[in-house]
């Protein structure tokens, strides 16, 4: 598989480590479900990149899996954080909503459904630490105005639209300033139901009277 994917390397890095460009994430070492999902949503139009539907938009369900398990099984290091230019307070307004969310406004902390550690579940949850600052804002400002999609129920679409600008700003900074715990791997567990309903993690509890 390894001389298949080198087409994925140019943006992502050298084995999926992701570049210091701000915008290509990592996707060594992420979960192998995750990673498959958000191949066949790029090549089924429920994210848009152009250049993501071109390389894969013929590739069977199957082939794309065993490229998402390719990935997922590489356990590679994780380099020290950015530093970032940002107030004591944002970052401190960041980790209050990664770690305790905002009931008032039903926004549930980030920790609930991406671990504790926030490198992700097994097998359909993304970490978010050891992502760039930028692509953290792309991808929740995606989230919010439809241009990335998901499953119905698309939860993180209605998460992201909860948000602010200020609480966008916020998390991100908190998240890429993190360093990453160990090498990163997926907690194999949730230690208390979602939240909520999330399309495409259809193997992980759902907490009684949690929002779809």
């Amino acid at each position: 598989m390894a001389p298949r994917v080198l087409a994925c390397t140019v943006c992502h890095g050298k084995e999926g480590r992701s570049t210091p460009d701000g915008y290509f994430p990592r996707i060594a070492g992420k979960p192998a479900g995750y990673l498959a999902n958000q191949l066949l949503n790029f090549r089924d139009g429920r994210r848009s990149y152009p250049q993501m539907t071109y390389l894969i938009e013929h590739l069977t369900d199957d082939y794309l899996r065993e490229m998402a398990a390719y990935f997922a099984a590489l356990d590679l290091p994780y380099p020290p954080p950015a530093r970032l230019d940002v107030s004591a307070a944002q970052i401190e307004r960041g980790r209050a909503l990664v770690h305790q969310g905002d009931p008032s406004r039903q926004l549930p902390a980030c920790v609930q459904c991406h671990g504790g550690s926030m490198t992700g579940v097994a097998p359909s949850i993304p970490g978010l630490l050891g992502l760039p600052r930028d692509y953290l804002n792309s991808q929740l400002g995606a989230w919010a105005t439809g241009q990335r999609r998901a499953h119905a129920p698309d939860c993180m679409a209605d998460i992201a639209r909860r948000m602010t600008a200020e609480d966008v700003s916020a998390v991100s900074a908190w998240l890429a300033s993190q360093p990453v715990p160990g090498r990163g791997h997926p907690a194999t567990h949730l230690p208390a139901p979602l939240p909520l309903r999330c399309g495409g993690v259809d193997d992980v509890r759902i907490a009684p009277g949690g929002r779809s």
